[in-house]
């Protein structure tokens, strides 16, 4: 039986040909054919700029799987998840992956969610029988990573604090109640738009799906080290509480929220992560020079086969881009949206945001420079921190697995943009009164 086009394809097709008809009328046939080119070559030049970063995360990544940490992760938080996804076997290693993806969106460490968000993809392909189409578990996925919870937009509190912002952090309680509001949507959306599940592995006995803590091959490779191992490990942990006391020592100023505390807080949690797995791997016995490169080669094909993925999805946004769609789009739309409150400067971000994510925050960057404590820059700052670029992680995340028919992610996942950003107005305009 065929299958129809998926929403991806529609939209997709749907961007090339009105960047296409919209440069015929506006005279930009010449920027929309550059802007082909440039985008399919950014998009392989930042796919091969993903290698290294999925390298070392898929690697460390190994590490914790072949520790055991994925399966006590998974086991911990068993109650929440298999609610959400009840297809899952509760042990299995995407669980796990899915959590850490979660943690590190919440935390803003987008070079580690990413690959995190790729390994929970390749686990939940495991459990597929109907290869390059997504089940309801990927969908649902895909959309709680769009509109993930976060704890610390780290980035976004960044950019303000160089702008000279006096408060950089204030975005912090909107921009986790619009998160908040955004996922219950994605969920929901997700729940209602799904569908009877594709094929799926049998789990008649779901400890055969479940991964063990380590498998049998690799148990007789762990190596638990010595007492003073051991030892040396606990004087490396004493020694860096005493780094952490020693760097609070040197504040000559109380830290404060408002301050760019938060760019150094980033700067410490991906050395800390990195440390952590590795150390965790030590003590349980991996061996983690060899893990980690075993593991950092799948990062090597993943990123590969990802980049045609990215190239279609760049192609179709630069061309909508330099065709002037957005503009007229934005002309068309704005005397509704100025009616709920959004500026037009802010609706320009609204509908980049789902498109690019580089784009978005160079809006979002230009605003908080001009006027750093206005509302309109405090508005564009919650969007920031509350949307996630749609269709880059679609392509990404899919792309890594072959996934054609996306089925029920992409309208799901844009139900979640849409409550982020309009939340966000809401929250933006009762915190500011």
């Amino acid at each position: 039986m065929q299958q129809k086009p998926s929403a991806i394809n529609i939209v997709w097709l749907s961007m090339v040909l009105i960047a296409t008809v919209t440069a015929a009328y506006t005279g930009t046939m010449e920027a929309v054919t550059k802007a082909s080119f440039e985008s399919a070559k950014s998009a392989v030049t930042l796919g091969l700029g993903l290698i290294g970063p999925m390298a070392l995360w898929l690697g460390l990544m190994k590490i914790a799987e072949v520790g055991g940490l994925m399966h006590s992760v998974a086991r911990a938080l068993r109650p929440v998840m298999v609610r959400l996804f009840p297809e899952v076997p509760p042990e299995h290693p995407a669980m796990a992956a899915m959590i850490m993806n979660m943690a590190a969106n919440m935390l803003g460490l987008g070079n580690a969610a990413t690959p995190m968000g790729i390994k929970a993809m390749q686990e939940l392909d495991q459990l597929s029988l109907e290869k390059g189409t997504a089940t309801n578990a990927m969908c649902l996925f895909l959309a709680i990573n769009n509109s993930c919870i976060t704890l610390l937009p780290v980035s976004v509190i960044t950019v303000r604090a160089a702008a000279g912002a006096s408060s950089p952090a204030a975005i912090l309680i909107p921009t986790f109640m619009a998160t908040i509001l955004a996922t219950t949507v994605a969920i929901t959306a997700s729940k209602l738009l799904a569908g009877p599940d594709i094929g799926l592995v049998e789990q008649d006995n779901p400890a055969q799906n479940a991964a063990p803590e380590t498998t049998p091959e690799l148990v007789s490779d762990l190596y638990p080290p010595s007492r003073a191992g051991k030892i040396f490990a606990l004087l490396l942990g004493a020694a860096f509480c005493g780094g952490i006391a020693y760097q609070l020592s040197l504040q000559t100023s109380p830290l404060t929220l408002s301050t760019a505390a938060f760019d150094t807080l980033s700067n410490w949690l991906i050395p800390v992560l990195i440390a952590g797995f590795l150390l965790y791997g030590y003590l349980r016995g991996v061996k983690v020079y060899e893990v980690m490169t075993d593991g950092a080669k799948e990062g090597f094909t993943t990123t590969v086969k990802i980049i045609p993925f990215m190239v279609a999805i760049f192609v179709a946004i630069g061309m909508f881009r330099a065709s002037g769609a957005m503009e007229i789009l934005v002309k068309i739309l704005s005397p509704a949206t100025e009616l709920i409150g959004m500026p037009a400067e802010a609706l320009s971000m609204a509908l980049m945001r789902p498109l690019s994510g580089s784009g978005a925050m160079g809006l979002m960057s230009e605003i908080v420079a001009k006027a750093p404590d206005s509302f309109l820059s405090f508005l564009v700052s919650t969007m920031q921190g509350s949307t996630e670029t749609t269709f880059y992680v679609l392509a990404v995340y899919f792309g890594s697995i072959g996934i054609k028919r996306t089925r029920h992610a992409l309208p799901a996942a844009l139900c979640a943009d849409a409550a982020g950003l309009l939340g966000s107005v809401l929250i933006c305009h009762l915190w500011s009164n």
